[in-house]
């Protein structure tokens, strides 16, 4: 007899980890954010419901939304942009899973990366302060190349991560700010 199944779902549809092992999507849930894996690591789990806020201040997203313009799919930058950078940086790190087709998940996109869930948000912010860093380089403003670069002369990710990680809840299908 057939089992029933909702339509899109494999039962054997597992997504392989960078470390090797293998994970069911219909594990992860909205309000995962890390997923403890049998090869005694901790991975950082993002889906494309999680905000750009998970990762920085929604003012900032705001300005990230003004300034940069994006070219596929997406209305408006978002995570899966910034996923997309840390891919870019780090390949073999990260996997991705597409479940647009899959009514058995919340979600149209899963990212699982290799390191846990501090590490990535602290890639995330370094790679945007590098591609910050990379726009001014272009401006024509040698004064506001000169305030930039003093300002990230005193900038710590880790204490920015640190402390936006202090201020933040992440507790439900959605991350809120305090």
């Amino acid at each position: 007899m057939a089992e029933p199944r909702v339509p899109g779902s494999e039962p054997d549809d597992r997504l392989e980890l960078p470390c090797g092992e293998s994970l069911d999507p219909h594990e992860i849930d909205l309000g995962m954010r890390e997923y403890d894996c049998p090869c005694g690591e901790t991975h950082a789990v993002v889906t494309d419901v999680h905000p750009p806020s998970r990762f920085f201040p929604e003012s900032f997203v705001v300005v990230l939304r003004e300034l940069v313009e994006t070219d596929d799919e997406f209305e408006e930058f978002g995570t899966p942009h910034l996923l997309g950078v840390v891919m870019e940086e780090f390949p073999e790190a990260v996997v991705t899973h597409d479940a647009s087709d899959d009514g058995a998940v919340g979600y149209s996109m899963l990212w699982v990366a290799d390191f846990d869930a501090r590490r990535l948000h602290e890639v995330v912010v370094e790679l945007v302060v590098e591609l910050m860093e990379h726009a001014i380089s272009h401006a024509e403003d040698d004064a506001a190349i000169s305030e930039f670069e003093s300002q990230m002369l005193e900038f710590d990710v880790g204490e920015f991560v640190e402390q936006y990680r202090r201020q933040r809840e992440f507790e439900g299908e959605h991350d809120r700010a305090l």
